[in-house]
């Protein structure tokens, strides 16, 4: 049980690293436990974003390189004569 806590724990401590520099969730500027729990989901929603950016421009970059190699592959257009 601690070993699966340790595990969880040492999988998660990076996320919250990267979340308080990339996500600016180092200092709260909101008031109250309202404002500190806004600003977590924001930063949460914030982290997010960026991993489906990050996934979409991988997918981008794949369908690209697989349009490319087909192009070679396509005969050219003749207009009719």
């Amino acid at each position: 049980m601690i070993k699966c806590e340790l595990r969880r724990r040492s999988a998660i401590e990076p996320v919250i690293g990267h979340m308080k520099t990339d996500g600016h969730l180092g200092r709260c500027h909101l008031k109250g436990r309202d404002g500190d729990a806004a600003n977590v989901v924001l930063t949460a929603v914030g982290h997010n974003l960026r991993l489906v950016l990050a996934w979409l421009k991988l997918l981008l970059h794949l369908i690209l390189n697989a349009l490319m190699q087909l192009l070679p592959l396509i005969p050219a257009l003749k207009p009719d004569s």
